[in-house]
């Protein structure tokens, strides 16, 4: 507990700045019509997969014995592959909303 306590301590100022994201993100969003938000939703999802690359050389900079660090790069490559998928899975919906239907022969 010791050790959570003296991390943020010492990135105090890191922990500012992703509180500052998440308000900046949630304002950006909420302005985004939803004509928009589908297709923005999914290349933010794919551009996603900077956070699995950050988090491959997190785990490798880490200490074999971080614990900690070992289990959030973990938990982040996890989440990030998930995000990536779903971002091209959704991509792919959407774009199968667009292709013309075959049409009924009478």
């Amino acid at each position: 507990m010791e050790h959570i306590i003296s991390f943020f301590g010492i990135h105090i100022q890191l922990l500012y700045i992703l509180i500052l994201s998440i308000f900046v993100g949630i304002e950006v969003i909420g302005k985004v019509p939803s004509v928009l938000h589908t297709p923005l939703m999914s290349g933010a999802n794919a551009i996603h997969g900077v956070v699995i690359v950050g988090a491959i050389l997190v785990m490798l900079d880490a200490d074999p014995t971080n614990i900690l660090a070992l289990s959030l790069g973990f938990l982040a490559v996890v989440l990030g592959t998930l995000n990536v998928v779903g971002g091209f899975v959704v991509t792919d919906r959407m774009l199968e909303m667009f292709k013309k239907k075959p049409t009924a022969k009478k």
